[in-house]
């Protein structure tokens, strides 16, 4: 079934890159970097980054990214129903204006693992340095909101409430590629090369087993994008342009602490306690073969990581405090989660039991030692 969207409106960037933009200003023109050729694009890759330095002691998990458009825990959000264009994916979400040049996707529903997901996992690339979107975890009060604008969703009079939902707020950049089904797929951070400028493959390997540890199942190429950083377009007489500031991001992190799995479903890939705390870091003893089971769409499948890449991720995982770690689940309201609504619930996994097993997976990446 098709459904309804609109354009993206809202972009917003890493609080160590720049400061914050609406979409419809930072990404509205079309650009010569949307459209590469094969060699063109193979040059942006070669010289992307993927993570910059940041004081991950500092960051505030429970609220999330600060600056413009920021959503504080607990914030509730009144907006437009906004029917313009059709949503992808298959998840329950909807488009909704907070002013006229500020619409926004809300993901919903206690029973779908993405409205929780996307918040916890972009919270936490973006602590450790990583590129991903803001989410924020709100209260939304619709006016002209169907009860389930997913499923029904044809606008009506009055307002319905959405209550845990998820607000996007897109990082700051002019997309590389912007043609449908775009981005860049797992095995391409290969082609980054450290000698033109790209990242270290420490940081390479560090965001694939950031990846695994989250078990971010729907790896397709559209999940993750090729972003030219603020002050990055250069223009030259002719009107050619090039990008001095590739980055390399992930877009998309809904299904994600769960366990990954072939057709990528909701229930199983997106906030399960049980297949998370059950799914080691490694695929084996010993070795450094990461654990993430081959999805449909994935590409990134049981990668295998440098002792370098290890140790950059386990250091920025060790800067972590107990509090913050706990208000990870806390902002991204993880104990609200359930499978179906409709029906009795098995207890359900408390704060304090997410802490210990994102501990004991972090344990798992400290303590294991790669072969050089």
């Amino acid at each position: 079934m098709n459904r309804p969207s609109c354009v993206l409106a809202s972009a917003l960037s890493l609080s160590f890159l720049a400061g914050c933009a609406h979409g419809r200003a930072v990404r509205a023109s079309a650009s010569q970097l949307e459209t590469l050729t094969p060699a063109q694009r193979l040059e942006v890759l070669r010289r992307a980054q993927v993570w910059a330095p940041t004081d991950v002691k500092a960051r505030d998990l429970l609220n999330g990214p600060p600056g413009e458009g920021s959503m504080p825990f607990g914030t509730t959000v009144t907006c437009d129903y906004s029917v313009q264009k059709e949503l992808s994916g298959h998840s329950a979400k909807f488009d909704c204006a907070l002013s006229k040049d500020d619409v926004v996707k809300v993901k919903y529903g206690i029973d779908n693992g993405e409205t929780f997901g996307d918040v916890a996992a972009s919270r936490l690339f973006w602590a450790l340095g990583f590129g991903a979107d803001r989410n924020y975890s709100v209260r939304v009060v619709c006016n002209g909101c169907p009860p389930d604008p997913w499923k029904k969703p044809a606008p009506v009079a009055g307002q319905n409430t959405f209550d845990p939902a998820a607000i996007e707020r897109k990082m700051e950049g002019k997309l590389v590629e912007s043609k449908p089904g775009s981005g860049w797929e797992w095995p391409e951070l290969d082609l980054v090369d450290e000698s033109q400028g790209g990242a270290s493959r420490a940081q390479r390997d560090a965001l694939k087993l950031l990846a695994v540890m989250v078990q971010h199942t729907d790896s397709k190429a559209d999940q993750q994008k090729l972003l030219c950083l603020p002050g990055g377009v250069q223009k030259h007489e002719s009107g050619a342009e090039r990008c001095t500031k590739p980055f390399m991001m992930v877009h998309d992190l809904g299904l994600t602490f769960g366990s990954a799995n072939l057709l990528n479903t909701n229930a199983k890939g997106g906030v399960n306690f049980e297949e998370w705390s059950k799914t080691p870091v490694w695929e084996k003893d010993p070795g450094c073969v990461a654990n993430l089971s081959k999805s449909v769409t994935g590409t990134l499948h049981d990668p295998v990581i440098s002792e370098e890449g290890r140790r950059f991720l386990a250091d920025l995982l060790s800067q972590l405090s107990d509090r913050q770690i706990h208000d990870l689940f806390t902002g991204a309201q993880f104990e609200r989660r359930v499978f179906d609504r409709d029906h009795p619930q098995p207890p359900r996994a408390t704060v304090d039991d997410w802490v210990r097993t994102f501990e004991k997976k972090r344990d798992e990446i400290v303590g294991r030692t790669c072969p050089p």
